[in-house]
């Protein structure tokens, strides 16, 4: 199963639209919290190059927010991804 990485925000619906995806799935995933923590959400852009969340990662592969999480499933490349 992939490694799975989603920096998020507990006020953000797009954060739990990308996190409702990947639990469909039965993907575990790894998430790290941007609420009033400066820090972090300044390596996540740094990481990123973003500063919206959610930023996902698979397998330390940056795929970007919910929409291209959701696009990935809709090419029908999300799931290859998740089984490596």
């Amino acid at each position: 199963m992939a490694d799975v990485l989603v920096y998020s925000s507990n006020y953000c619906p797009y954060c739990m639209r990308a996190k409702q995806l990947l639990k469909s799935k039965g993907v575990k995933f790894q998430e790290i919290n941007v609420d009033g923590r400066p820090a972090v959400r300044q390596e996540m852009t740094q990481k990123s190059g973003q500063t919206s969340v959610p930023q996902i990662w698979i397998n330390e592969q940056h795929v970007g927010g919910c929409d291209d999480l959701f696009a990935l499933e809709f090419k029908g490349k999300l799931d290859p991804m998740l089984s490596k």
